[in-house]
Formats: structure tokens, sequence, C-alpha cells
């Protein structure tokens, strides 16, 4: 077990510094690899980046008690960001090349050559506390199931994460995340279909693993029982709610930014062909995992259904693959930490400061503290790993998912507007989930649409004003 874990350890590594060969001394190539990724490997990197370690451990965790209504999550993010990606991608990649900006906060500031300054730094503040909380999430996710399959001490998965992160970010940076990013996502696709595969099997087929789910009552609802409003209004909203959660990628600044280095604006449909069939066959499987694992460890006690995966895999696979299945689950921690990492590390050093940090040392140097300090956070923390990302996913998709929709439709808020914007749908997210209301609705929902009304109400009070 611990052999092959180690093995796939080293081969990220290895593609990782690899990478560096290739790399140019320049702030450029480090955050954005001289916009020459092509399409095959922005879809790939942009699959592992999305489908992070909550996919192992959050989604089939929230599946686990879920059901079969889990489903409307992966149907509502899959077809919200197909919709977005189509008249978003494009704009968002020219304008990062026409106003040569480095960081996506940078691009939301200076669309169409507008200098934003004071929504730029706003723009970083926030995107440093979300990306971090996210980030940690990540590292915790590796830390549980290497307590559960290898009997690690809790610290040593947040640690060995960390300083793999920091060690091929140094050395190659974005490019190097992105080069890592395709090797991870064959190991998470091979580690998840293996799953599903071993756990259909130990209920003896697909007729007697349906025939499982049959007997637990209500999992095989197509909508949750508790929803906002009774009937088929709150299922419908709880399903359009989700929709919201797939729009909000176009507010995730470490897969826009995948999308940003693109080698060709012309490229797009090619891209989106790899991203968009890897990330569906994945997601399906994730969920198919998280029902089967119902039948397999019965609902008890205190059970923390987010060790499901890992417990399955200890339980019904050989050591050898059980390793396969560590490393996979690793790999999409990994692959979502460091892309968060940089991304952090562009806000501070390119957007807090005007022009930007030049010297890659102490660009770099930033990296790895930022790294340090996600370790920290991690360690710290208990919070569950699907609560957390939902949480910066919404936060994040709430206050930029609106500027950037306003933007692309042909909008040109004033900075005071645009800092209103990404400061209510941040505010509406948070007050939404303190609130608990996203048992009923996604959080992304209304704090999105509170941008977008802001920006309707500022447009509808200028032309009364000049009326």
């Amino acid at each position: 077990m611990i052999a092959s874990f180690v093995f796939f350890l080293i081969l990220f590594l290895a593609v990782g510094l690899l990478s560096a060969r290739f790399r140019k001394n320049t702030r450029h190539d480090y955050y954005l690899a001289g916009l020459s990724i092509p399409p095959w490997l922005v879809g790939l990197s942009a699959m592992a980046t999305n489908l992070s370690g909550y996919m192992f451990i959050g989604l089939i965790g929230f599946t686990y008690h879920t059901g079969l209504s889990s489903i409307w999550l992966m149907f509502g993010w899959i077809i919200g960001d197909l919709l977005v990606s189509i008249f978003i991608h494009k704009p968002l990649r020219e304008q990062t090349e026409s106003q040569n900006q480095l960081s996506y906060a940078g691009v939301l500031a200076c669309w169409d050559g507008q200098k934003f300054r004071l929504v730029q730094k706003i723009a970083a503040v926030m995107l440093i506390f979300l990306l971090m909380s996210y980030a940690s999430a990540q590292m915790l996710a590796g830390s549980k199931a290497l307590l559960v399959l290898l009997h690690w001490p809790f610290q040593t998965g947040v640690i060995v994460s960390a300083v793999m992160i920091a060690l091929y970010c140094w050395a190659g940076g974005i490019r190097a995340s992105v080069w890592t990013d395709a090797a991870q996502s064959f190991v998470m696709v091979i580690a998840m279909a293996l799953m599903l595969w071993v756990g259909i099997d130990n209920q003896g087929g697909i007729a007697n693993t349906i025939q499982g789910w049959r007997e637990i009552d209500g999992y095989l609802n197509w909508f949750p029982k508790e929803t906002l409003f009774p009937g088929a209004l709150g299922a419908t909203i709880f399903a359009v709610g989700w929709f919201f959660g797939g729009i909000s990628i176009i507010g995730q600044p470490h897969i826009m930014i995948r999308f940003m280095m693109l080698d060709n604006a012309k490229h797009f449909i090619r891209a989106r062909i790899w991203y968009y069939s890897w990330y569906f066959i994945f997601y399906f499987m994730a969920t198919g995992v998280g029902l089967v694992s119902r039948l397999i460890i019965p609902e008890k006690g205190s059970f923390d259904a987010e060790l499901a995966l890992p417990l399955i895999a200890h339980n019904l696979l050989p050591p050898v693959l059980v390793g396969v299945v560590l490393a996979g689950l690793f790999a999409a921690t990994m692959s979502t930490a460091d892309s968060l990492v940089l991304s952090t590390s562009s806000a501070i050093t390119q957007d807090l400061k005007e022009h930007g940090i030049k010297n890659l040392k102490y660009v770099k140097g930033t990296t790895i503290l930022v790294t340090l300090f996600a370790m920290f956070l991690a360690l710290h923390g208990s919070d569950s790993v699907f609560a957390v990302v939902m949480f910066a996913w919404s936060g994040l998709g709430s206050s930029f998912a609106p500027l950037l929709l306003v933007y692309v439709l042909g909008g040109r808020p004033t900075q005071a507007v645009a800092i209103m914007m990404m400061c209510s749908g941040l505010a509406i997210a948070v007050i939404w989930r303190y609130l608990a209301l996203q048992n009923y609705i996604y959080e992304g929902m209304p704090g999105i649409l509170g941008g977008l009304i802001v920006y309707l109400i500022a447009t509808g009070f200028k032309q009364l004003r000049s009326s």
C-alpha cells in the first residue's frame, strides 16, 4: 500500500519539477505560463483543479447521507458551468492578453482598459481570505484519508502535501501546477472507476445494488424531502440552486486562470471537449461511489461519512490498489491546493501593490509563505471538508461572477458599483449560510442574483438622474 502510494507521489513531484526545464524566469511565465498551454492540457488541468479532494471526501459524504437527490449537484454544476463557458472563456482570455494582466483580479479591474485600482485591491483581499480557507480544506481532505488508510498522524498528510506543493511551485510556478494536474487527472479517474466497480461487485451486481437502495426509505427520491417550499416548487428551486453552483465557476480564479492561459483563443472548443468529457465521467462515478458506500457501510451513530471512500478501499481492495486509490485522492487535493496557493500568491504580489512585485525571488517566496499559512490553517482546522469548500466556492462565485457576467454582456459599471456588486454578493452568501438556508437553496444563487440586482438598481438610478 505504502509503496504504490509513494510511487505516485514521487511521479507527481517529478513531473512538476521537470516542468522547470521549460520555464522562463519572468512573472508572466510564473503565473500564466506565457499564454502557451495547449487545449488538451488546459482541459485536463481545469478538470483536475475543479474536481478537488472534496469529490473523494466531501461529495461522497454528502451523497452518502442525501441519496439520489444529490445528483442535482452534478447536473446543476455541469450545465451551469457549460452555459457560462460558452460566452465567458474567450473574452476573459482576450482581455488577459490585451490588458497585459497577470491575475484574475487584475483583469476584472482593467476590463477594456479601465483602471479600477480599488476594485483590484478589494478583490485581492477577498480572494486571499476565501482561497486560503479553500486550500486548507484540500490539505485537510488528504490528511483524513491518510489517517484512515495508513494510520499516519493527522498532521503528516497536511505536511507532505504542503512540502510537495512548495517544491514544484517554486520550481515551475503555474506550469508545474498544470503539468502535475494532467498526471493527477489520470490517477483520479482510475481510482474512482476502481472504487465504483469494486463497490457494485461487493453488492452482487447492479440489480442487487439498486434493490439495496430501494430498501432505504427515501434514498432514491429524486428530490430531497426538506425544501424551502412544499411540493414541486421547492424541489425545482433546490435544483436551480445548484445550477448557480455551476455558474459560480467563473468566479473561481484558480480554475479560470487555466482558460486564461490557453495558447490560442480559437482553441476553446477543443479545450472544452477535454474538460467536460472528463468532468462528467468523473463526477458521475463519484456520485455512484457515494451511493454505493451507504450499502457497504450502513449509517450509524456518529460515523463521519467523509471517511466512507477510504474505509471502503481499506476493506475491499488489496494493499497495492488501496495505494492507487489513496494516490488518486491525494492527487485531487494537491491539484486544487497548488492552484489555490498560486492564485493567492498572485493576489498578494500582483494586485495589492500597484504594478505588482517584479522580483521573481520575492514572488516565489510569497508562494512558499502562502503554502505554509495554508498548512497552518489545515493543521488547526476541524470543519467538514464539504462545508468549507462549499462556503469558499459560493463566496468566490457570489463575489466575482456577477461582475464578470455584466462585463461580458456589455455593461460597464463604475468603480463604486463594481465594489458594491462584489461586496453585496459575498455578504448575501455569508448571511444565507449563517441562517442555514443552504440546505434548501444553495447560497450561490441568492449571492449571484444579489450582485446582479445591485447593478440593475444602480443602472436604473443613473438613468433616472439623467432623465
